[in-house]
């Protein structure tokens, strides 16, 4: 599948500002979404590709700070550029605590804009990716029955078949053939592999075990 493109979202109220970045963005090659508040951003959602969010901090209504914040409560992934003509140690402070991939001050050096955009796509693409992964070893757990579910679970703790046997009232035969479709649903021939996938999906036993 073709990645879709990166776009670098920047949220300034100056006009001046947004057309000064959105013509050195482009200069280089950058896809460019123009906005003027949160709420043109609000209503049109971070784009499906990587992007970079270039903000202002001092906007009418919700301010980058604030929005910054509020990304983070609703679990929104977007890698942010603070920009800002009234920047002081405080507001930097907050904004790399949140997160933030750079805090320039106006008037700022190109390249150090550029620099920090490029790293932010950099590090949405990587966690688009890990999403995507993410998004695919769980499509595969839910292919799982219950009762492979539960074999899986007792599997990657390192309990043997006789043992998952026992903890389930199950003969070992049934384990087995049980343990050979997780692998197989599960894409992996590996018992570590498997572990990083329980790992990522946080599934483990919902009870502790009787040892035998």
């Amino acid at each position: 599948m073709v990645e879709a493109p990166a776009t670098v979202i920047v949220i300034d109220d100056d006009p001046e500002i947004r057309s000064a970045v959105d013509s050195l963005l482009r200069s280089v090659g950058f896809a460019v979404s123009l906005l003027d508040s949160v709420g043109d951003f609000l209503k049109t959602g971070r784009p499906n590709g990587p992007a970079c969010l270039v903000l202002d901090v001092r906007l009418p209504g919700q301010s980058g700070l604030d929005f910054q914040l509020e990304l983070s409560r609703e679990n929104i992934q977007l890698p942010i550029v603070f920009i800002t003509g009234h920047g002081d140690i405080p507001m930097s402070v907050r904004a790399m605590k949140g997160g933030a991939v750079e805090f320039l001050t106006k008037p700022f050096r190109d390249q150090d804009l550029l620099d920090a955009v490029h790293l932010g796509l950099e590090r949405d693409r990587v966690w688009l990716e890990s999403e995507k992964a993410l998004a695919t070893v769980r499509a595969r757990f839910e292919s799982l029955t219950p009762r492979e579910r539960e074999v899986m679970a007792l599997v990657v703790t390192g309990r043997l078949n006789k043992q998952i046997a026992a903890d389930l009232g199950v003969s070992e035969i049934t384990v087995k053939v049980h343990r050979s479709q997780v692998m197989q649903k599960m894409g992996t021939k590996s018992l570590p592999e498997l572990a990083r996938m329980a790992d990522k999906l946080n599934f483990a036993p919902k009870k502790p075990l009787r040892q035998v």
